[in-house]
């Protein structure tokens, strides 16, 4: 099957409306992380935003995040809990609309299996609090080969000093 890049992207506009509305991570998986807050924390915390992706699994619509023009030099952390995630460093242009590293630091994410919207693809959380970041594909540069496709609504970004 030929897949445009017009279609993939519009594909992945419709899965983000679905994945909006989708299920949120499952009790037995949030157990596991080591920060952890109310619902009502939660909603207190971040933006109704963040809350829907980092909480629900929610997508946010492509090229609306200030963090994809954001060029300096420092770290990526998540929103929910301030975990250092990725470093400017490993950040690229995709192209997609989304900010995209090739790596994240040491010891910051976990991956879990998602089959939402009919399709097998890696889920990336947050190490410590289990915050839904994005996914990672294998359509990345070198080194890595990877590309972490992060909502930068789930990301607060730290200048290096």
């Amino acid at each position: 099957m030929d897949v445009s890049r017009r279609n993939f992207l519009t594909a992945a506009g419709a899965g983000a409306i679905v994945a909006a509305c989708g299920p949120a991570p499952t009790a037995e998986a949030a157990q596991n992380f080591e920060f952890k807050l109310s619902d009502a924390e939660w909603r207190k915390r971040l933006s109704p935003e963040a809350y829907n992706v980092l909480r629900k699994g929610a997508t946010e619509y492509a090229g609306t995040s200030p963090l994809n023009r954001e060029h300096r030099a420092g770290t990526f952390e998540c929103a929910g809990c301030a975990l250092p995630l990725f470093s400017s460093t490993t950040k690229f242009d995709s192209g997609t609309g989304w900010p995209s590293f090739y790596a994240p630091l040491g010891n910051a994410v976990v991956t879990k299996t998602d089959r939402s919207l009919g399709m097998s693809r890696v889920e990336v959380l947050c190490r410590r609090c289990g915050g839904h970041l994005g996914h990672v594909f294998d359509d990345g540069p070198k080194p890595t080969g990877k590309r972490y496709c992060m909502n930068g609504v789930a990301l607060a970004f730290k200048p290096k000093r």
